[in-house]
């Protein structure tokens, strides 16, 4: 697949509690965020779509649980791609992972793979050491925020330069307050530590858009909780021209051509903040089953 020199395209590959792997990539080079579905599936699905998985030249972990680092082992058995990954994460996966191909990364501080530029920053959520990512190139910026439990000022500051995102709108409220999910599992995915709702969603896409965003790319919708058409009819009525999908749990979206069509400012690094307070976690055995 090739698309004009100074553009990205992305894909989700798989997005939901049964797995979670996303691609953003150019003509030269791509990169994983995540890798919660099997290597098979990886490239299967990428073949799928005419990108060639012999362009991929790192996987970044966002944290530990299950839904976002089962597929790794196999993925780097086949491949040996680097792994962009923090040492609390990397300790809370339980893998052993080639020494060699272990790197970490500090929030705010971007990492370039090929002509690709990488950020991750902290977020809210029930991990040991949870990160999302905005990924860069020739003035396009595209940003993987998923497993939020809050809109907290490191996701608005990165979320107002995107041109693109793969947005967590995991449930509709009332779907869950009246759900079959006990009421201890209800205040875990409310309680700020969580995901987002659809609404929770939209008001940050309201507030905080950026005149040149074209695609929101609604992800990791509970399959209990929520509906594609819920989620999808609410951010389409306030659209004004972003292309709005659902990235689907058991296969994969289009690839989006994404390019600088509006102006859009230079990429602003957040300035360092001290660390989020951390919160007791649950296992990643407990987080397949869970949203």
């Amino acid at each position: 697949m090739y698309f004009a020199a100074m553009s990205l395209f992305i894909a989700s590959l798989n997005s939901g509690s049964n797995g979670n792997c996303y691609y953003v990539g150019n003509n030269d080079e791509g990169i994983l965020i995540d890798a919660g579905i099997s290597c098979r599936e990886i490239i299967k699905r990428m073949n799928s779509l005419g990108l060639q998985p012999e362009k991929l030249k790192a996987v970044f972990i966002t944290h530990e649980h299950t839904d976002h680092i089962s597929g790794l082992p196999s993925l780097l058995k086949k491949y040996s791609l680097p792994v962009y990954i923090t040492a609390a994460t990397y300790s809370g996966t339980g893998f052993s992972i080639d020494r060699q191909l272990i790197h970490s990364f500090k929030a705010f501080e971007a990492i370039q793979v090929g002509s690709l530029s990488v950020t991750a920053f902290p977020k809210w959520h029930d991990a040991v050491d949870p990160h999302s990512m905005v990924i860069s190139f020739a003035g396009v910026t595209v940003g993987v925020f998923t497993d939020i439990g809050a809109p907290c000022k490191n996701v608005i500051h990165y979320f107002k330069q995107c041109h693109a995102i793969f947005l967590e709108s995991n449930y509709d409220e009332g779907m869950l307050a009246n759900g079959r999910y006990p009421i201890f599992l209800k205040r875990r995915i409310t309680g700020g530590r969580g995901h987002l709702s659809n609404s929770q969603a939209l008001q940050i896409f309201l507030e905080h858009r950026p005149a040149f965003m074209t695609h929101v790319l609604l992800s990791h919708l509970s399959s209990e909780n929520n509906a594609p058409s819920i989620a999808e009819n609410l951010f389409k009525q306030h659209a004004a021209g972003t292309h709005i999908v659902h990235a689907p749990r058991y296969g994969t979206t289009a690839v989006y051509h994404i390019t600088a069509s509006a102006p859009s400012p230079i990429f602003m690094p957040m300035q360092a903040m001290a660390p989020m307070a951390k919160k007791k976690t649950v296992s990643p055995k407990l987080q397949l089953s869970l949203f």
